[in-house]
């Protein structure tokens, strides 16, 4: 069941860089399509330790999954009008995971609809199922992904450089403030390891974890979580 889950996060991280992307294209930029990034396939989004390694170290420790595929290149000065552009080209890649995590929730609704409950064990959604059934392991495969693409979308809108929200927030600065805090990505991943090791990325998830997993649960249709 691991490797299903870990699969479903590889495609999840490709769609994730394919939305970036496809708006950055719309937006002028098309830098990611003349490199053949601008495709679902995750295959060219991958890298080895953020798309594979981590993820699976951080599902086989038990801790909270996410991971991160090869940034699709943007040209800042492709763009038709640079600032803007550049956030909604950021925000693309989180909504992308949020629309995932509907799509799953809505398709594990149905398996339970159809008969996914079973006795006291595993829980998915509200619902206790068995584990060794198909379309029983299926439900709990698109659980966990749908909980992976939620944290996913999390993270990346964190205001940290090189993160998703650092370039929501930079749209937002004043001018020379801004300049200042892009300055910021040379340190990028000194700060991804700090918010990884510093014990201070769990309790911001899970904070935000339950008001996202609601709104996704109202859009996929209401029920349990």
């Amino acid at each position: 069941m691991g490797g299903l889950v870990i699969a479903l996060v590889i495609l999840s991280l490709g769609l994730h860089e394919f939305a970036h992307a496809f708006v950055a294209n719309l937006c002028g930029d098309p830098t990611a399509r003349e490199m053949g990034r601008m495709t679902p396939d995750p295959r060219p989004h991958i890298d080895p330790i953020w798309t594979i390694l981590v993820p699976c170290v951080l599902y086989m420790a038990g801790g909270i999954i996410f991971g991160g595929a090869r940034p699709v290149p943007v040209n800042y000065h492709r763009l038709r009008r640079p600032s803007r552009d550049m956030m909604l080209v950021a925000i693309a890649g989180p909504l992308m995971n949020v629309l995932i995590a509907i799509v799953l929730m809505a398709i594990t609704k149905l398996l339970l609809a159809q008969g996914g409950m079973g006795r006291p064990g595993d829980t998915a959604l509200g619902y206790v199922v068995y584990a060794h059934r198909p379309a029983q392991i299926a439900t709990l495969v698109l659980t966990y992904a749908t909980q992976i693409n939620i944290v996913l979308a999390i993270f990346n809108m964190l205001p940290v450089p090189p993160l998703d929200g650092s370039r929501v927030l930079a749209f937002f600065l004043p001018s020379p403030m801004r300049e200042t805090y892009m300055r910021l990505d040379r340190f990028a991943m000194l700060f991804v390891f700090l918010i990884l090791f510093s014990g201070a990325l769990r309790p911001i998830i899970l904070t935000a974890f339950v008001p996202l997993a609601r709104l996704v649960n109202w859009v996929a249709g209401g029920g349990a979580w």
